[in-house]
């Protein structure tokens, strides 16, 4: 493989890159298959739910929702990240970490992007028909977030909140595919979801921030600027304290509640060490997160286990 195939925020031992044909090299890095690290974290709420739901219900955790999310979360942000590509070529032209992408460096057309957009999208379709109507009618309502963000950071300096509404939506439908409905315990974790990820796309987002400002694309790392320690710090102490309410809520107890500590002070140690990140630095950071989300899944699928 040439190293210029290699993007800046790619792992070049992925093995995605090392088994992939010249031929299809472009649409795995359509579909961030170098970079699990999104899959990664938009499972994370759905397994923290599943866990979650698992030990209220006093029920043995579902292996079968656990295959199911994993499989829709990797098509899932491969869709979507292939539509903010087509949606972004332009822009992605114009900074230095995205201009070798596929679309802007011509290594992919605009047309075959998008069929490889909807061959994704089906392949969740049929993950989303696998749960109950309740859960089915959640996941496709939240199409409509996944279809406007791409826009956001055009028109508002907060796309990572737009980005936390549909990368925290695992932890609606983790609920609700136990249940059928959604309570407060989901609704806590949703929030919390949230809150991490504004923080974790904070912290991403500083990689950027120099290009960004450039071309005018617009992040909460920009807008908070000298103050990305502090900015970060809140959200993330925020997410810490809504998981612990949906936790508590959900009837956690000790084995819980430990997973919960060591996800909350991974948080802190990842927001003592932003002041002044270098980008490689700040990448390091981002990708940490999902040492975090597994933490506090251990915790909860540790807890179900005792019933």
């Amino acid at each position: 493989m040439k190293p210029t195939t290699v993007l800046p925020d790619a792992r070049p031992s992925n093995f995605a890159l090392r088994l992939a044909p010249p031929s299809l090299l472009p649409f795995v890095q359509l579909a961030r298959l170098d970079r699990p690290i999104g899959w990664q974290l938009l499972l994370a709420p759905c397994w923290w739910a599943t866990a979650m739901a698992g030990m209220a219900a006093h029920r043995p955790l579902n292996l079968w929702h656990l295959l199911l999310f994993l499989l829709g979360a990797i098509v899932m942000r491969g869709a979507g990240c292939t539509y903010n590509d087509i949606l972004d070529r332009d822009l992605d032209a114009r900074v230095e970490r995205t201009r070798g992408r596929p679309l802007p460096s011509g290594r992919a057309s605009t047309k075959a992007a998008a069929a490889f957009m909807v061959a994704q999208a089906l392949v969740g379709l049929a993950v989303v028909l696998a749960f109950n109507r309740f859960t089915i009618g959640l996941a496709l309502a939240s199409l409509i977030v996944v279809a406007v963000y791409p826009l956001m950071k055009r028109v508002t300096s907060w796309p990572q909140a737009v980005l936390g509404l549909a990368f925290s939506w695992g932890a609606l439908v983790g609920w609700s595919a136990t249940f059928g409905r959604l309570d407060a315990p989901a609704l806590a974790l949703y929030a919390a979801a949230w809150c991490w990820t504004v923080g974790y796309d904070t912290i991403y987002a500083q990689q950027d921030a120099r290009d960004d400002a450039i071309v005018g694309i617009r992040s909460t790392a920009l807008l908070f600027g000298a103050h990305a320690q502090l900015g970060v710090g809140v959200f993330y102490a925020l997410a810490a304290g809504l998981a612990l309410i949906a936790v508590l809520g959900a009837g956690g107890g000790l084995l819980a509640l430990i997973g919960w500590a060591a996800f909350a002070a991974h948080l802190g140690a990842q927001v003592w060490r932003i002041d002044g990140a270098s980008p490689a630095t700040a990448l390091k950071l981002f990708r940490a997160n999902r040492d975090a989300a597994l933490l506090l899944f251990a915790g909860l699928a540790a807890q179900g286990l005792l019933g």
